[in-house]
């Protein structure tokens, strides 16, 4: 360097703005969120370290539970004195419960930056830097889906498991849920679209996909094919690399034949069904406008298990819908014994505004509708428990889970999903290395009521190229942000155990 050359002054490395989504609600919500993140990471922010305050934070919301308010508007209080202490600190809130209140958020919480819909979550980025810029509140909330939202980036955390979007919105008009308000009328993606998504997620390393929609088995109704679904599961098994395919959720009413033929002979298709009931009455169904009865529900069941004797079948259930009676009740319970579900989510009916069903009369006391839970919730896992005893002995194929297992640091186990969706926590004696989206054998040695144990050593090991991503990602590669191009968003691990149903 000669003396008239001058060095460039060096330039301290700019610092990303920090993250935090936190979701409440259904599979959508959760299937969203994953957009959300990968729509920020996008934009040039960064997920915030665990123990450390966001700069930004997003509340993905629900509006199916009672209290999805109180939660939402004491959660924002609580960051209230954060934010106020924090400069630069932003808030969004997004979803359902966004799409339902709009400028009430702002109203209730003024220190609420960004408020946007269901319709609109691509715009997150874009109205979190013009309320920085303008200095107040940007609201924007699109009445319908006026693109289907497959471009979007998504971070995935999963190596092995994956959302895929068929469709989004419903066309039922059941008076208890208030979602397809907010959601709007069914939008089906085209067939080829979501099996080239599946096709790019199988390469990236993930071997079990679930095919989500509010009424999944509706789809095809937009090109008006009604066994759309049963042909879109018959060709997910001709995907190579793809060992187990799921959906949820269907609705009883559109659950044909067809579905349950090409569950039974499509391989990878697992033997695993989540078929809402939400009543056993038909009186109550009809008041619910659940447009199927009794005799119906109990033979799409018969048929279901006639196809696939091993199938765990998991439900929805609602107590104290208003005009509900004790023979209503015992009839639902009489379909619970007859149908031995695997497992099933029960709530206490909650009155949401804006729905039918707010304004009918003889709504059930309270302390009523708390005592027929409690008889249902006993029933149910009393079931549930017979059902996994009976599965004491039996081999089965797990796919090694990644933060399932609560207690699997303290009981020094691990944990993974049996074709049928059970969780089973198993010894890890004999699968020295095994990863998440690894496949193992075991044998069970005692059925719970909400799980299976396999105490006994491995019986085998099969390392996996999910397990390979997973490894992979350990060494420090970032789980994918750019998503696919042709997809909707997907979540890390699909979880069973959703907080809210969507609507189905």
């Amino acid at each position: 360097m000669t003396s008239t050359q001058t060095e460039a002054p060096t330039q301290p490395p700019t610092v990303p703005r920090t993250y935090e989504v936190r979701t409440y609600g259904c599979q959508m919500n959760v299937h969203d969120s994953e957009r959300l993140t990968g729509l920020l990471e996008d934009a040039g922010y960064a997920a915030a370290p665990s123990g450390e305050q966001a700069d930004v934070v997003v509340f993905n919301t629900c509006a199916v539970r009672e209290n999805a308010d109180n939660r939402l508007y004491g959660n924002l209080g609580h960051l209230a004195p954060v934010k106020a202490a924090t400069p630069g600190m932003q808030i969004a809130v997004g979803g359902c419960l966004a799409q339902k209140d709009r400028e009430t958020i702002t109203r209730k919480a003024p220190w609420v930056d960004v408020v946007f819909g269901t319709h609109n979550i691509g715009s997150l980025p874009v109205l979190l830097e013009r309320a920085r810029v303008q200095e107040e509140a940007q609201v924007e909330i699109l009445e319908s889906l006026e693109v289907f939202p497959s471009t979007l980036p998504t971070k995935r955390e999963s190596a092995y498991a994956a959302w895929v979007s068929i469709s989004v919105g419903c066309n039922n008009t059941c008076t208890f849920c208030i979602v397809p308000s907010l959601r709007g009328t069914e939008k089906d993606r085209r067939p080829g679209e979501i099996l080239a998504e599946i096709e790019a997620l199988v390469a990236d390393g993930v071997s079990e996909v679930t095919l989500l929609g509010q009424n999944v088995n509706a789809y095809g109704v937009e090109f008006g094919d009604r066994q759309a679904f049963s042909k879109l599961l018959r060709a997910c098994g001709d995907i190579e690399g793809l060992e187990r395919v799921r959906f949820t959720s269907p609705h009883p009413a559109e659950f044909t034949d067809d579905v349950i033929e090409a569950m039974a002979q499509t391989p990878n298709v697992m033997p695993s069904l989540h078929m809402p009931l939400q009543s056993g009455s038909d009186k109550v169904l009809r008041a619910m406008r659940r447009s199927y009865r009794q005799s119906r529900y109990l033979g799409i069941i018969e048929r279901v298990r006639a196809a696939m004797p091993e199938a765990a079948i998991t439900t929805d259930i609602i107590v104290g819908f208003p005009g509900e009676t004790d023979e209503d009740f015992e009839a639902t319970l009489d379909v619970v014994r007859a149908a031995r579900f695997s497992g099933a989510f029960t709530f206490q009916y909650s009155k949401r505004p804006g729905t039918p069903a707010a304004t009918l009369e003889d709504q059930v006391p309270r302390a009523v509708v708390q005592e027929r839970y409690e008889r249902l919730v006993a029933e149910v896992n009393e079931i549930a428990w017979q059902e996994n005893r009976a599965l004491e002995g039996r081999r089965m194929d797990l796919l090694v889970a990644e933060g399932e297992g609560r207690k699997d640091a303290a009981t020094h186990r691990l944990s993974g999903r049996a074709p049928d969706n059970r969780l089973v926590h198993f010894n890890p004696e004999g699968a020295d290395g095994v990863r998440p989206g690894d496949v193992v054998t075991v044998e069970v040695t005692y059925g719970a009521p909400h799980h299976l144990v396999a105490d006994g050593a491995v019986l085998s090991v099969r390392r996996t190229r999910s397990g390979d991503t997973w490894e992979r990602r350990q060494g420090g590669a970032a789980p994918e942000a750019g998503g696919v191009s042709l997809g909707m968003p997907v979540i890390g691990v699909p979880s069973p155990l959703p907080e809210a149903p969507a609507c189905r």
